[in-house]
């Protein structure tokens, strides 16, 4: 391992991170070039709106150590726990246990904890890596199973970086004007490559460690470029990080935590801008492998759609605020509120039934790394796409209007007009009227404030837009076989079950084809 490389882990990380504290300690000191509101911040950890993402990446340490059999797993590598993000899934149990962890967590945070998308960014290079070292003779595998070592040792976050800014969406990224609009390979040296352009959307980057960049589309031969996958610490020389604004997301540097709705957690994006970014050679896992990176982008999305299975832990939470409040409000027992919490329960039930069931049924790559079922995956993210809406209007369905006509945390502690609020804005005599504001505020954080932002329209867009998901399905509904086996049963031409040529085991070889081949 390079010794300049080695002191730069050191300095970041003297040990490694075993805590949310720890973590929390390690992103400090960075001197990360970041912009907010147009202004530079000085200390990302330090900062009021900044803060609540970092939280929430602190509970998926501090998880680890309270349930490490959900949470963690022994590294094959290491020989030592490690943190589940970190963990490459070597059967249909590691893929489940990745679930419920997601799950798990997003009822600790009511919000996106922002490792998902590295974690299923470093499952997929491990079969791809793989994949190319056995078409080409390349040492992507060994460089990558040996940056995911040192991430391993260390306890590092990775962040995935996948979405380009794309410009003309008609045109392929070298038909672009601009051709940053896509990031490439600028420059190659004897000692690694430089790219530049920009990656949107960027969920926890400034909250992680290390970035890995990767194409975002099919690839030709003109576009060899950009078909480029390297590792990249996020403090590196060259980047510049514009900071994603929230609906909401000034009232976390109001003062109290009241109108927050969640003032200790929430989610991150910003847009990252690489300005000839050096990428040493051994953090290089593809270059220029153009034909890889529709394999590449196919087999993340598989894992990373199973993996919005999280959103049905920040549903519990959300389930749990419209119980709350009707309880407050004293309507729990009426028979409309006991049927809508019936059906956002089903729904949300109903995201978590496909996505495990993704997992349940993963099969295992050539490198020995399992992968999701990618029918179902795709059918986990096209539910997430829809259902946490639902779920989402029948809880401000719950609440009733004073969600979001509430007076604001400074006439609650106001002399004089606070004491009016606490009279009129009672409910049941035996709950407290800030009580039942602060469930009123979560709920209004969850379905219009900054965690919507996670759980509406991330759900929508993340992992590929709907259309997205319709396609990937279209291509693995078999139709042919389901014709097959409906002519078969009515009589039509040949009936002989002989004429079904596709077993159970070869259906199912079939439908992970796109995946495996």
């Amino acid at each position: 391992m390079d010794q300049e490389l080695v002191a730069l882990d050191t300095a970041r990380s003297p040990m490694k991170i075993s805590s949310g504290a720890q973590y929390i300690e390690s992103l400090r000191g960075r001197r990360l070039k970041v912009y907010l509101m147009g202004d530079p911040v000085a200390e990302p950890v330090d900062h009021p709106i900044i803060r609540p993402s970092i939280n929430a990446v602190a509970q998926t340490y501090d998880l680890a150590n309270e349930d490490p059999e959900l949470a963690s797993e022994v590294s094959p590598s290491t020989g030592e726990r490690i943190n589940r993000f970190l963990h490459i899934s070597k059967s249909q149990r590691d893929l489940v246990m990745q679930n419920k962890m997601q799950r798990r967590l997003g009822q600790l945070t009511g919000t996106c904890f922002q490792r998902c998308v590295g974690m299923d960014a470093l499952n997929s290079l491990h079969s791809i890596t793989y994949d190319l070292d056995g078409k080409y003779g390349t040492g992507y595998h060994a460089r990558f199973t040996a940056f995911l070592a040192r991430m391993q040792s260390a306890n590092f976050v990775v962040g995935g970086a996948m979405t380009d800014v794309k410009g003309d969406r008609s045109r392929s990224p070298s038909q672009q004007a601009d051709p940053d609009l896509f990031v490439h390979v600028t420059r190659r040296t004897a000692e690694g490559v430089y790219v530049s352009g920009a990656k949107a959307h960027q969920t926890g980057c400034l909250n992680s460690h290390w970035l890995i960049i990767m194409p975002t589309m099919r690839l030709e031969a003109a576009d060899k470029d950009y078909a480029i996958v390297g590792a990249i610490p996020v403090d590196a020389e060259g980047i510049t990080y514009i900071y994603g604004r929230q609906s909401c997301d000034s009232r976390s540097a109001e003062g109290g935590d009241v109108d927050a709705g969640n003032a200790q957690f929430s989610g991150q994006e910003a847009m990252i801008i690489f300005e000839d970014v050096f990428i040493p050679t051994e953090h290089v896992f593809l270059d220029g492998e153009f034909e890889f990176a529709s394999t590449l982008v196919e087999r993340f999305t598989c894992y990373h759609r199973r993996s919005y299975v999280c959103k049905t832990g920040v549903g519990d939470v959300l389930i749990g605020a419209a119980a709350t409040i009707a309880d407050y409000n004293g309507v729990e027992r009426a028979s409309h509120i006991r049927d809508k919490l019936v059906e956002m329960t089903h729904l949300n039930e109903t995201i978590y039934g496909t996505g495990i069931a993704a997992s349940h049924q993963g099969m295992a790559m050539k490198s020995g790394a399992y992968v999701p079922d990618e029918m179902l995956a795709n059918v986990c993210k096209h539910h997430v796409t829809r259902f946490p809406y639902e779920i989402g209007r029948l809880a401000q369905d719950i609440a009733g209007g004073l969600m979001v006509t509430l007076p604001s945390e400074r006439e609650l502690r106001h002399e004089t007009v606070g004491p009016l609020i606490e009279k009129y804005l009672k409910g049941r005599p035996e709950v407290s009227t800030e009580d039942r504001i602060r469930i009123l505020r979560l709920v209004e954080n969850m379905t219009l404030g900054r965690n919507a932002v996670g759980y509406l329209t991330e759900s929508m867009h993340g992992a590929g837009s709907p259309q997205a998901q319709r396609i990937q399905i279209a291509r693995s509904m078999q139709l042919d076989f389901k014709k097959e086996l409906a002519k078969v049963l009515a009589g039509v031409g040949d009936t002989s079950r002989q004429r079904i040529s596709h077993d159970v085991s070869t259906y199912m070889a079939r439908v992970f084809a796109p995946i495996r081949n």
